[in-house]
């Protein structure tokens, strides 16, 4: 019995390798596994980088002058102190203007010109074209104001000193210039405008004319 228990097992075993290997059919249409090119893991480092916290923005709130009672400065008043820009000087002598007593039938009071060694070095940069506007820079009634900072921007200069000093008025007709002064509460800006100057955010309480 044991003798045909083995036969048996022997003639299953070679009928199981005369069977063979199964064959596997090829699939069609088939592309490899690419990396794309802007996976993170081909970028060094990371993976092990931990992402880092935003830090918190400190705001910082300016100060509000104490010359402004809200937006009412307190500081303007005659004899009114006028900043005077290198393109407010062109205008003028454009329009035939002459910067004192314009001045005066503008405000109904007594103005005092200043002007800037930025605005000067400005005026001095731009060469025999504008020498007619330096002569009248440089005339005696015009106030001089000594500035003490580094380079010579005359906008620059005009906004600080205005920033820091509520009593002047800004007398310009730079559109950037003034766009720039009018973010600054309280102050005045001055222009040529119909061949005469006009003003703008000045309180009535002070004799400004209305436009």
């Amino acid at each position: 019995y044991q003798r045909r228990v083995a036969i048996r097992a022997g003639n299953e075993y070679k009928s199981y390798l005369s069977m063979g290997k199964v064959k596997k059919t090829k699939k069609f249409a088939l592309t490899k596994r690419m990396i794309h090119a802007k996976d993170p893991r081909l970028n060094k480092g990371s993976v092990t980088e931990k992402k880092k916290k935003p830090e918190v923005e400190v705001r910082r709130v300016e100060k509000p002058s104490s010359a402004l009672f809200f937006k009412y400065n307190t500081q303007l008043g005659p004899p009114y102190h006028v900043l005077i820009d290198t393109n407010f000087i062109n205008f003028s002598i454009r329009n035939k203007l002459d910067i004192y007593s314009s001045m005066l039938d503008c405000l109904y009071a007594k103005c005092t010109p200043y002007i800037t060694d930025c605005v000067m070095a400005e005026l001095e940069k731009l060469g025999a074209k504008y020498r007619v506007a330096l002569r009248v820079a440089k005339d005696p009634r015009i106030e001089r104001l000594v500035c003490t900072h580094k380079g010579t921007y005359a906008d620059d200069c005009l906004v600080t000193r205005v920033q820091q000093h509520k009593c002047y008025i800004v007398a310009t007709n730079d559109k950037d210039l003034r766009r720039r002064i009018r973010k600054i509460p309280g102050v005045p800006i001055m222009y040529v405008a119909q061949k005469r100057y006009s003003i703008e955010r000045m309180p009535d309480a002070f004799g400004a004319p209305r436009t």
